[in-house]
């Protein structure tokens, strides 16, 4: 009885270490794949990459390690970098579609993911699936506010260009004389229907980028505040990649406050569109003021790389004079 069990725990304890070791091995390799797929993307030799990157999936297809979450985005991009080489190929666009939906189950915050799926539906001109996939998005509150209010400013942004499409044209855009100087006098559009598409766009729209510029943390609305030069390289990048978010944001309001200043405009209602008029010049004052620290960002960020790239040729001279 004694040597029966010994042999039945020694057994299980064989196939508990071989299990490890095969966990070990399959991370080992599907490594390696990831190295020599990086080096055939890089050299633009995409079906060998597209094969290596598979090939360190199928070593990991649950994710459950890094080898595994990394092959499955590379695999995404290998397949979308494809299509776009050869845009007839739409199957390769659909494929990634799916491989980087895929990525996204295994990390929901990344944003890259998220995006490229955004612009795969747009290239293949899948209006209603685009529409979908950024209204899920804009909802999903298990993410970063940040990126909801990225995707809110994106639909907001379609509703922005319907509305222009019909208030900016020559028929409902006249130049005139007032007081001696020309301005911009905007009239109703001929057919009925385009005044009523304006409307609903234009209305839309200010409800989603209401919606977007709500989600700003008070990094973003205490912009001005923050300390560009003591803050490391890290923060700068991070702080200047949130900012970008709400800047555009901010731009997106202004634009379709104006939008309603023109509807106003075109119904003869000038005490609102006074109003209007004012509340978009505040809005585009507040995008002014983040746009403005967006750009000392990216000065200090262009400095210091500047100054490390003017060190580290220095180190290098004073290394070949030994």
């Amino acid at each position: 009885m004694r040597s029966s069990r010994f042999g039945l725990i020694a057994l299980l304890s064989i196939i508990v270490l071989m299990g490890a070791n095969c966990s070990y091995y399959n991370r080992v390799i599907a490594r390696k794949n990831l190295v020599d797929g990086s080096k055939a993307y890089k050299d633009r030799k995409f079906p060998e990459a597209e094969g290596l990157f598979r090939a360190a999936v199928g070593r990991d297809p649950k994710g459950e390690f890094v080898e595994g979450q990394t092959a499955q985005l590379f695999l995404a991009r290998t397949l979308h970098s494809e299509f776009i080489g050869d845009r007839s190929k739409k199957n390769l666009a659909e494929e990634a579609i799916k491989e980087y939906q895929k990525a996204l189950t295994l990390k929901p915050n990344d944003q890259s993911s998220y995006k490229a799926i955004a612009s795969l539906y747009e290239n293949l001109q899948k209006t209603d699936e685009w529409l979908a996939w950024v209204t899920a998005r804009s909802a999903n509150t298990s993410i970063p506010p940040e990126q909801r209010s990225e995707a809110l400013t994106s639909l907001a942004a379609k509703k922005n260009s319907c509305a222009n499409d019909i208030s900016d044209t020559e028929k409902t855009k006249k130049t005139v004389t007032k007081d001696g100087k020309q301005a911009f006098q905007f009239v109703k559009p001929e057919k009925v229907e385009d005044f009523t598409a304006l409307q609903q766009c234009t209305t839309q729209g200010v409800q989603l980028i209401d919606q977007a510029v709500a989600l700003e943390p008070d990094p973003v609305k205490n912009a001005t505040s923050f300390d560009i030069k003591k803050a490391t390289d890290a923060q700068l990048q991070s702080t200047l990649d949130l900012l970008k978010v709400f800047e555009s944001a901010r731009s997106y309001k202004t634009s379709l406050l104006f939008q309603a200043m023109r509807i106003a405009e075109m119904e003869n209602k000038t005490p609102e569109r006074d109003s209007l008029k004012q509340q978009a010049d505040a809005a585009r004052a507040k995008f002014l003021e983040l746009s403005d620290v967006v750009k000392k960002i990216q000065i200090e960020i262009d400095d210091r790389a500047a100054a490390k790239e003017a060190a580290d040729k220095g180190d290098k001279a004073n290394a070949n004079k030994k």
